[in-house]
């Protein structure tokens, strides 16, 4: 008796040799609607579902596959004759293999302005039932859910004459998560839509195994997103380097999430997830430039990422230092023959295209996971939002502006100190807000800064301390959000010391 394949699906790619394949090798094809159509035109000889059914599809093609005769083949173990009995009693011929794949669900809700009953519409019930049935019976059916499979299937079944035990549990598994992904995708949506939203639903593709995780001791893996986006690490293109460590990682990640915050050429050095120096130019070279000198020490086995292409004098500039890893949206041919020269300098080319829809972050703690939007919230430093009697000068605003988004990727409590669009001193993760500015104001007077400094808080000052001893450093404005039962105080002081001060009305809290 000839072995039996049922073919329907959805993406048809790739799938005209296989069923070839297959009938060069004396398999008899079942097929549905339209992937029958495609096979007929292209010279396969197929068997319509109807044949074997004999039942007509109905309601619009809603109802097509669900038939005993379907599932009875794909159930029925070969190895209990009871089973193979009842498919002789009901004329029931077994199937050997199945090759589904879905309705497009997550495509169609992605597309602008689908209506629900477009979505209701591409929700496949024939489809993962039988790649159910045919999972479930692995020991005797092979399942294909994904074209990338169609050649080692076909190049098994002509050498061995049929898939192994081993091959067919694989494929089985693979369609239990195509399946499960989809029932995940559709739940997640049909649950939106009725208001029920208190149930997490994630899918992650495995990216990558880790060396370790945080210390050698600790095991670590990387997954992805199912769908890239920019500033997304796992899909950058890692032109040249070892492969990334977790802290690696993790530390890239916060480059990203102070990039997209900046418009105009921005480099910064970042250390521990910390920002310790930062600068914004008239091109990116004199932003790395500055960046470079706000901290010398701290640059050392850092990451530096830019957003604009990293040019050769910036490679140059570069390539004395020893660095973890170098981030760009791109990189010109001069630079990167500079940096090929540095063989385990890890090179990351990242898509920075400004996003539309503010992206989710999750944090896992013991036995749960905090879920938030990302702290993608911007606003530019403006003369209203002075509160002090002293008011800021023309030359000062720009810093301001400045300082206010590089203080929020520090950091609690977070101090950031600077001046001509570069940071000179950072107090980052101290457990009160003087031992912060302390930090970071010795930082930028060993640096040789004494006066015309601007300081930047994350959270509000609680006291007037840290305005005073920012006027001792010689600190001129201050820009902080506001919001504590004693700004008054903090207020006074700063007229008193002659310090211009602006509440922004918002905390940038990282913990």
């Amino acid at each position: 008796m000839k072995k039996r394949a049922l073919i329907s699906v959805s993406d048809k790619t790739g799938l005209v040799p296989f069923v070839e394949g297959l009938e060069r090798l004396g398999w008899e094809v079942i097929a549905t609607g339209g992937t029958q159509k495609l096979l007929e035109a292209s010279g396969i000889r197929t068997i319509g579902i109807s044949e074997i059914t004999g039942f007509p599809e109905i309601c619009d093609g809603r109802v097509k596959t669900l038939h005993p005769k379907v599932h009875g083949a794909l159930l029925a173990r070969r190895d209990v004759p009871a089973h193979m009995a009842t498919l002789a009693e009901n004329g029931i011929e077994t199937i050997d293999l199945v090759c589904v794949n879905l309705y497009p669900f997550r495509k169609t809700i992605a597309q602008e302005g689908v209506t629900m009953e477009d979505a209701v519409e591409n929700i496949d019930i024939g489809g993962p039932s039988m790649l159910r049935s045919a999972a479930k019976n692995w020991n005797a059916v092979t399942v294909v859910c994904d074209p990338a499979d169609y050649d080692r299937i076909l190049d098994e079944i002509a050498r061995e004459g049929g898939t192994s035990p081993k091959t067919r549990l694989e494929l089985s598994a693979k369609a239990y998560t195509h399946t499960a992904e989809y029932d995940m995708c559709i739940a997640t949506y049909m649950r939106g839509q009725a208001g029920l939203t208190r149930k997490l639903f994630l899918e992650y593709d495995h990216k990558q195994p880790l060396r370790y995780g945080e210390n050698p001791h600790q095991g670590a893996e990387f997954y992805a997103e199912c769908t890239p986006r920019p500033y997304a690490l796992p899909f950058a293109r890692q032109i040249q380097g070892k492969e990334l460590s977790y802290n690696n990682i993790q530390d890239a990640n916060a480059a990203l999430n102070v990039l997209r915050d900046f418009s105009e050429p921005f480099c910064v050095v970042l250390k521990h997830m910390n920002p310790c120096g930062a600068a914004v130019g008239k091109d990116i070279e004199e932003a790395w430039q500055a960046a470079y000198e706000a901290d010398k020490v701290s640059i050392y086995g850092g990451i530096v990422a830019v957003n604009r292409e990293l040019t050769a004098q910036v490679a140059a500039g570069m390539k004395p230092i020893f660095l973890e890893i170098v981030i760009a949206p791109s990189f010109s041919p001069e630079a990167l023959e500079i940096l090929s020269s540095k063989k385990n300098l890890r090179v990351l080319e990242v898509d920075m295209t400004p996003e539309t829809v503010t992206p989710t972050q999750y944090v896992g703690v013991n036995g749960g996971l905090l879920v938030q939007q990302l702290d993608t919230k911007v606003e530019n430093v403006t003369p209203e939002m002075c509160v002090t009697a002293v008011k800021p000068d023309a030359a000062q605003l720009p810093d301001l502006d400045f300082g206010w988004k590089i203080v929020k990727h520090i950091k609690s409590n977070a101090i950031a100190v600077v001046r001509d669009g570069h940071t000179i001193g950072v107090g980052a993760g101290q457990t009160n807000r003087v031992g912060s500015a302390e930090i970071a104001l010795e930082q930028a007077k060993s640096a040789g800064f004494t006066e015309g400094l601007v300081l930047a808080s994350d959270g509000f000052l609680p006291f007037d301390d840290t305005v005073a001893l920012a006027a001792r450093y010689g600190v001129t404005a201050i820009v902080q959000p506001g919001g504590s039962i004693r700004d008054a105080d903090a207020i006074a002081k700063a007229d008193e010391l002659g310090i211009t001060m602006l509440f922004t009305g918002i905390r940038h809290f990282k913990h």
